[in-house]
């Protein structure tokens, strides 16, 4: 760990609460539909719709919204009534205004490790809702660099690490995605740390990883011991 220059983090439930909140609004949405269907195939059908629609929309919350309209209408057969597609676009607007709710430890690991590394933010997601929860964060200042992707593999890492003129040998990235965060920055030569959080959404499952080349830690507050 000597060597390491920059430490990038991931920001979607590694630094603050994100996943709770799709959860919190996939519940209300089963609710909304409820009387088309039970809520286990509302469930699965929303998840196939997601998947089906990342390459178009991209991750966020309004490729989120946009899913759960498409299911919507799928599952009514084109019934779905105006004021319950206005539900659906309310939902969304409440995700858009909650606060950032930063995780336990996270405020005094990031302002203590920037005293001695450059840091920097690589997230996915919508480029204006992700700048937006940076902003509210409090935590901007404490960044040198952010980058905000569509996706996460380790093309878009060398992309990166080129751009800033970051060797793999001076690089770690911090996160709770092993298919994103952790995977794609060990097979082109960099360091990860991997904080599992507690909820996780199925298309970041993965399986058949060689654990035994993860650095795992149960919360970030224990990232400075490293150094």
């Amino acid at each position: 760990m000597k060597e390491i220059r920059c430490i990038a983090f991931d920001a979607d439930d590694t630094l603050w609460h994100n996943e709770e909140l799709f959860c919190q609004t996939e519940e209300r949405f089963k609710q909304l539909l409820a009387k088309y269907h039970s809520r286990e195939w509302i469930s699965q059908q929303l998840y196939e719709t997601e998947e089906k629609n990342l390459l178009h929309f991209g991750y966020g919350i309004k490729g989120f919204t946009l899913s759960m309209i498409e299911t919507a209408i799928q599952l009514t057969e084109g019934r779905i009534q105006g004021e319950e597609i206005q539900q659906i676009i309310d939902f969304a607007r409440d995700m858009l205004h909650q606060p950032v709710r930063l995780l336990q430890h996270v405020e005094e690991t990031v302002v203590r490790l920037s005293q001695s590394h450059n840091l920097m933010v690589i997230t996915k997601g919508d480029l204006f809702d992700q700048e937006a929860k940076i902003a509210r964060s409090g935590l901007a200042e404490y960044f040198c660099r952010v980058e905000i992707v569509t996706k996460k593999d380790e093309a878009v890492y060398q992309k990166i690490l080129h751009k800033h003129e970051i060797a793999p040998r001076h690089f770690l990235m911090v996160g709770n995605s092993l298919k994103s965060d952790i995977l794609p920055v060990l097979a082109i030569g960099a360091r990860a740390v991997y904080i599992p959080y507690h909820t996780t959404w199925e298309h970041e499952a993965v399986e058949g990883h060689d654990a035994r080349k993860l650095i795992e830690m149960k919360h970030i507050g224990r990232l400075p011991e490293l150094f």
